[in-house]
Parts: structure tokens; sequence; C-alpha cells
């Protein structure tokens, strides 16, 4: 197993986990929204985060994508899941920092319980501009 920073050569194989787990996750949205920003999420966003992924015999399974203390992406294979890989990298991450804050859609229940297990708290709710789904802002702080 091996975390490491994410190179261009990673990025389609991240776009492919990022879109199959946001469609397993995110079924009360449209799969054709998740299809649309497939570009945006290669050419925009991970450029502008910190993404590293982590590999398991040479195959990459999952990644994290940090913006300075915002969790941006934190996405395994569905394939790979229940694993410990999420919070693998979360840890990976947590032990870097001393606050991280994150958004996740209200409906995606197991992903919030994933958050308050790894010690994040809800701090409060907003909407999400480009799909109007209610989300939760959450919040974790180093002890």
């Amino acid at each position: 197993m091996n975390i490491r920073l994410y190179t261009e050569n990673d990025v389609d194989k991240m776009v492919e986990i990022w879109f199959e787990g946001s469609k397993l996750a995110h079924n009360f949205i449209k799969e054709d929204y998740w299809k649309s920003n497939q570009s945006a999420m290669k050419e925009k966003y991970f450029p502008m985060s910190q993404s590293h992924v982590l590999e398991v015999d040479g195959i990459i399974v999952g990644f994290i994508s940090m913006i300075d203390d915002y969790l941006a992406a934190l996405f395994v294979d569905p394939n790979e899941q229940g694993k410990g890989y999420g919070k693998i990298l979360l840890n990976y991450v947590k032990d870097q920092k001393a606050c991280m804050s994150l958004q996740v859609y209200h409906e995606n229940e197991s992903a919030i319980r994933f958050y308050q297990k790894n010690g994040f708290i809800i701090s409060s709710e907003s909407i999400d501009e480009n799909t109007s789904a209610k989300e939760y802002v959450m919040t974790w702080k180093k002890e």
C-alpha cells in the first residue's frame, strides 16, 4: 500500500473513480450532472487541488483532494469500498492538518456517518448552488 502525490498519468483513473463513486453515493442527483462535470474535474478541479492517490499492488484504489484546509474530494473505487481505504486517506491528511472542513449532501447518509466516526461535526447547513441539494458543512479540529 502506498500513498503518493498524484501525477498527470493518474488523472483518468481518478476521474473514473470520482464518476463511479459519485453516481453510487449521490443517486438522488441525475447521472447527467456527473457526466457533464468529468472534464471539469480533469482540467480544473484536480489541477487546483493537492491530491494524493492510494495504490494497492500498483493499482489506484482511491484518492483525496485538498484545497488548503478544505477537503474537496475523498473517493474510493466502489469495488474497493469497505476495506478501510477511505479512513487511511483521511488519516494521511489529518496527520498534516490542524483543522479541515468539507461539504456533504444531506442525503449521503453513509458519508455523514463516516465523517462523524472520524471526528467531524456538522457545523452548518447550506444549499449546493449547482444541484440545489441540501448539504452540511462539517468540520474537524486536531485535539
